[in-house]
């Protein structure tokens, strides 16, 4: 069976103002055309970058009326001919960007939710080779496998796409987001000390409580958190950070970290290009790697899924959910947008 009959509600951008402009739409529900499956969207999970292309300041500006969101777990309901990986009734994840299957990405051009129609509707056309199948009996809720294809994939890059993490390693994890807390599940899985930072107390106190963190840096009252980094290791230095911040946390990051560490770039949420330090020299001086992190390949995703799975490692989710309603997704993106979250913030397409 390659198709399905009847309509879908598939959500689409208008335009790159606000989230606000993003209306539902029935449209006919694809066929799985040669070397393609159709998956029935369970749970989309939402990402920093949406938000950014909501609000036009994406590098790349997004198609016109491009369907929002890379980030689904779904299950398979119709494959094309010559599919040979999967079948009907697999889980499966979809890949981030789905042109990218090893190695270092060479575009960006085919990450979903901007140039490529993204994952807010009900059901998604793959090609085979960019979904990752979900082991069979696997227990994680549809919630958690959608928070795996960008900030799942993306932590485990940082943390094994170059020299890998080993037992014992300090990780420096900067706010309680998605790809935070993923890191800070993986890292914790494997051993590692933990610390992370945050603006909220409240925050630090619950990822130690419920994640495992083993510190807890509060930037606003410790401006300079460098120096309790290198303090809690003893002046040798944190083996790999994740800088979410950019220009605004880069020179901490840099002075904090390990001689010989890596610094793994995900992000730019502070800061202005102005501000940037001569990251060339201390990079230098510290003998360190800084990596700019696009995601990540279809291999880096069946390492991660088969991880997550085998380890029954939890991921990190918001405490709160929300529906496919129209009202429902634009109140998903309000509670993005807020920062108050904790994890990943889901909405759930199919409640089945």
């Amino acid at each position: 069976m390659s198709s399905l009959s009847g309509t879908q509600t598939v959500y689409r951008l208008l335009t790159t103002t606000t989230p606000r402009q993003i209306k539902p739409f029935q449209e006919p529900i694809p066929s799985a055309g040669p070397g393609e499956v159709l998956v029935k969207v369970k749970s989309v999970s939402l990402n920093y970058r949406d938000l950014v292309i909501l609000s036009g300041a994406y590098p790349r500006p997004a198609k016109e009326g491009v369907v929002p969101c890379s980030d689904a777990s779904g299950i398979i309901v119709a494959v094309g001919s010559e599919v040979e990986s999967v079948t009907v009734g697999d889980k499966v994840i979809g890949n981030f960007n789905i042109r990218h299957m090893y190695g270092p990405s060479t575009t960006y051009k085919y990450a979903l939710g901007a140039d490529v129609d993204g994952a807010l509707r009900e059901y998604m056309v793959f090609q085979e080779m960019a979904v990752t199948k979900i082991p069979d009996g696997d227990g994680h809720s549809w919630d958690e496998l959608a928070g795996l294809p960008c900030a799942g994939v993306t932590a485990w890059n940082c943390l094994y796409g170059n020299t890998p993490l080993k037992l014992g390693q300090t990780v420096l994890l900067q706010g309680t987001g998605g790809v935070s807390l993923m890191g800070l599940a993986l890292a914790k899985a494997a051993g590692a000390k933990i610390i992370i930072t945050s603006s909220s107390d409240e925050k630090l106190a619950k990822v130690k409580s419920e994640y495992g963190a083993d510190y807890g840096i509060n930037y606003k009252k410790t401006p300079n958190w460098a120096a309790e980094a290198l303090e809690i290791t003893s002046g040798r230095g944190v083996d790999y950070i994740i800088e979410n911040g950019g220009a605004g946390t880069i020179k901490q990051s840099l002075e904090c970290v390990a001689y010989g560490g890596q610094i793994a770039v995900v992000g730019f949420l502070a800061g202005n290009p102005e501000e940037m330090p001569n990251v060339a020299m201390m990079a230098l001086f510290k003998g360190c790697l800084v990596r700019g992190i696009l995601v990540g390949s279809k291999q880096l995703s069946e390492e991660l899924v088969r991880a997550v799975c085998a380890q029954n490692i939890r991921i990190p989710l918001d405490e709160k959910s929300f529906g496919f309603s129209h009202e429902e997704v634009l109140k998903a993106f309000d509670h993005l947008k807020s920062g108050n979250h904790t994890g990943k913030v889901c909405i759930k397409v199919d409640s089945d």
